[in-house]
């Protein structure tokens, strides 16, 4: 089976955590909870670490700080307050629809697991479904998109065995 995302590691710690095995599971089980399939469909995840996400944040939203993950949609797909978002089109096999960008840092979610007393790879799951909402155009800024994307989100996640993070 061919890998539904194409995985840049620039933080070797992810090459030994299998970044790349987990999105693949966690991508697939997201792209059925909401109803696509993955043919026709490609995404890239870049693990990184604090200083490099720091420096993404701070290019692209302004705030030069690290964060967990960030998102970079391929198209705008935003939707009506509370509304799922329109699901994209497939492209053809020999040039998939590219959904977006995701990159994810090391050093953050490390934190954020201790802190949470949970598993690494419980919060790295969630913040992969995370960010490939954010490409199909869901967001939290207003209550009701939140409500949605949050969800959908622990829909996924149950899928996977996880619990809700919320």
């Amino acid at each position: 089976m061919e890998p539904l995302v194409d995985v840049v590691i620039e933080d070797l710690r992810w090459d030994t955590f299998g970044l790349e095995d987990l999105a693949d599971i966690a991508l697939r089980e997201a792209f059925a909870e909401i109803g696509l399939g993955t043919a026709g469909f490609g995404l890239c995840l870049m693990g990184c670490n604090d200083a490099r996400i720091m420096e993404l944040n701070g290019d692209f939203r302004g705030k030069a700080k690290p964060t967990n993950v960030l998102s970079w949609p391929s198209a705008e797909r935003a939707a009506a307050k509370g509304v799922r978002p329109e699901l994209p089109e497939p492209g053809p096999e020999i040039d998939p629809e590219h959904l977006g960008d995701i990159a994810i840092s090391y050093d953050t979610c490390a934190a954020e697991a201790l802190a949470a007393d949970k598993p690494m790879r419980d919060h790295v799951t969630h913040l992969i479904v995370h960010g490939f909402l954010h490409l199909l155009g869901y967001d939290h800024i207003r209550d009701a998109d939140a409500t949605l994307m949050e969800a959908t989100e622990v829909r996924i996640l149950a899928r996977l065995g996880l619990s809700d993070p919320y």
